[in-house]
């Protein structure tokens, strides 16, 4: 069973910066995709970046060129750098793990941008 722990969630100002961490454990088989979603109050749970174990990324409209996706296949662990923060990426941050077409997924680290 894979277990997936992230960390690096917090307070921060508008235009700030944050890196979020996911390691994945217990993967008894290859990781094919990581990556993230986010879920606002009162909003649906939206794609926000995906990386594929080739370093394909997919990223949303509304964090192109703000936010970097990134791995480290060796160590199963995926990165999430965001910058340029803005109110609306108020969120709890999911992030998720693809096994054998099987997504895991984490407990969620919240990300507050406020002033």
């Amino acid at each position: 069973q894979v277990q997936l722990v992230e960390t690096g969630g917090g307070l921060v100002q508008p235009g700030g910066s944050l890196r979020l961490s996911c390691a994945a454990s217990g993967s008894d088989f290859p990781i094919s995709a990581m990556g993230w979603y986010r879920q606002a109050p009162g909003k649906q749970r939206e794609l926000v970046a995906t990386i594929t174990s080739g370093g394909d990324t997919n990223y949303a409209d509304s964090v192109k060129g703000r936010f970097t996706i990134s791995s480290d296949n060796a160590e199963n662990t995926v990165y999430l750098q965001m910058n340029s923060l803005k109110p609306d990426d108020t969120a709890d941050y999911y992030c998720f793990a693809t096994q054998r077409l099987v997504d895991h997924w984490g407990r969620g680290t919240r990300v507050t941008v406020s002033s």
